[in-house]
C-alpha cells in the first residue's frame, strides 16, 4: 500500500524524504518528514521528536533512525517527523513556542482555528499522527532541566488498548515507567489515547544533552520497541538492559508561585519528604526569599537547573514506585 501524507508519497519498499508546509496563521513552517514503507506489510508506527525546543536528544535520535532504517528492514510504515514543532525548536528552546508562548503538549489535539501552537498541534494530528497504529513522542530533559530517564503511559477506559499501551511502555527497556490512571490533558501521547492509538511518551536525557552515547541509548530503546510492535527483526547490536522495568506513579509536581533566581538545594534523584524545603528563589530586586517546599513525598524524576524562573515554572516533579 502507497504511505501518502500531503504530496509525499512512498511505495511498498521504498524511503521519501520531504517536508510539508504548516500554516500557523501569522506564519507558515516547513515540517521535515521521512516516510519508510516496508517491503512487507505491517503496522503503521508514527514518532515524533522536537515537539519542544531545547530538547536535542529526541531529534538527534529520531534523524539517525531515519537514516538507519531503509525499506528492506521494515514490516509495515514508518513516519518520521523529527522535528514537529519548528517555531519553539529554532526560535525559542525552550517548551514554550517563542510564536504565542504557549506549550504544545498541553494543547493536544489543537484546534485548527486557533492560535499558532494550537494550530501547529492540529496539523500535527491531523496530518501525521491520524492512522497511526502507534505512536511514540521522544522527549528529553531541556537545556535547564535536570532528568532521569523514564517512558510514560496512560490507562484508558479500553482494557485492549491499555495493554497494548502497556506492552510498548515496557518494551523500550528504561528502568522507570511512569503511569498516569486516565488519558486526561492535552500531552501528545494522552490526545492519541483518547483518539484509540496506542501512544507513549520516552523521556532521554538532561541539560540539553547531545551526546552521542545518550543518543544511542534512545534508539537502542526505540529499536527494541520496533521489534516489539513487530516491524524490525530482533536487533543484534543492542546494550543489554542493566535494571527490569518497574512502575511507578507521579505524587505531585512542584512550580514557582513568584519570578526571580531558583536555588534548590534538592535535586533531582534525591528523595524527599511532603513539606521538605527544597530550594528557595529569591526576588533579585528586593532580595525577598520564597522558600520552596514538596507538595509529595517521592524521588524528585526532573527538576530545574535554570537560575531564573517566573510564575508557574516547574521546578519538580515527584514520584513513587507504584508497588
Amino acid at each position: 500500500m502507497t504511505l501518502t501524507i500531503g504530496p509525499l508519497r512512498a511505495e511498498p519498499g521504498q524511503k521519501t524524504r520531504g517536508s510539508l508546509p504548516a500554516d500557523l496563521g501569522p506564519t507558515t513552517v516547513e515540517v521535515p518528514l521521512i516516510l519508510v514503507n516496508g517491503s512487507r506489510p505491517g503496522p503503521r508506527v508514527v514518532i515524533t521528536g522536537g515537539v519542544h525546543g531545547g530538547e536535542f536528544i529526541g531529534v538527534d535520535a529520531a534523524t539517525r533512525l531515519a537514516g538507519l532504517l531503509e525499506p528492506d528492514d521494515v514490516a509495515g510504515q514508518l513516519v518520521i517527523c523529527p522535528v514537529a514543532n519548528p517555531p519553539a525548536v529554532y526560535g525559542g528552546r525552550l517548551n514554550i513556542s517563542p510564536l504565542d508562548g504557549v506549550n504544545i503538549n498541553r494543547v493536544f489535539p489543537g484546534d485548527p482555528n486557533g492560535g499558532p501552537t494550537d494550530r501547529m498541534a492540529a496539523w500535527l494530528f491531523e496530518t501525521v499522527v491520524n492512522g497511526a497504529d502507534a505512536y511514540v513522542d521522544l522527549h528529553s530533559g531541556g537545556i535547564d532541566q535536570h532528568l532521569l530517564d523514564f517512558v510514560g503511559y496512560r490507562l484508558t477506559s479500553d482494557e485492549e488498548l491499555d495493554a497494548k499501551i502497556k506492552g510498548m511502555a515496557y518494551a523500550v527497556g528504561y528502568e522507570r515507567v511512569i503511569v498516569r490512571p486516565v488519558p486526561d490533558g492535552g500531552n501528545s501521547h494522552a490526545a492519541a489515547n483518547r483518539q484509540g492509538i496506542p501512544a507513549i511518551l520516552v523521556e532521554t536525557g538532561q541539560l540539553g544533552d547531545r551526546d552521542p552515547a545518550t543518543a544511542r541509548r534512545l534508539l537502542d530503546g526505540l529499536h527494541r520497541l520496533l521489534h516489539h510492535l513487530g516491524v524490525i527483526e530482533a536487533p543484534q547490536d543492542l546494550a543489554p538492559v542493566t535494571a527490569r522495568p518497574r512502575e511507578w506513579v507521579w505524587t505531585g509536581d512542584v512550580v514557582s508561585p513568584a519570578a526571580g533566581l531558583w536555588y534548590p538545594d534538592a535535586i533531582t534523584g534525591d528523595v524527599v519528604t511532603e513539606g521538605q524545603t527544597i530550594g528557595h528563589i529569591i526576588d533579585p530586586a528586593d532580595g525577598a526569599e520564597h522558600k520552596i517546599a514538596a507538595t509529595a513525598t517521592g524521588k524528585i524524576i526532573y527538576g530545574m537547573n535554570g537560575l531564573t524562573v517566573r510564575p508557574g515554572t516547574e521546578l519538580a516533579a515527584i514520584a513513587v514506585p507504584h508497588d
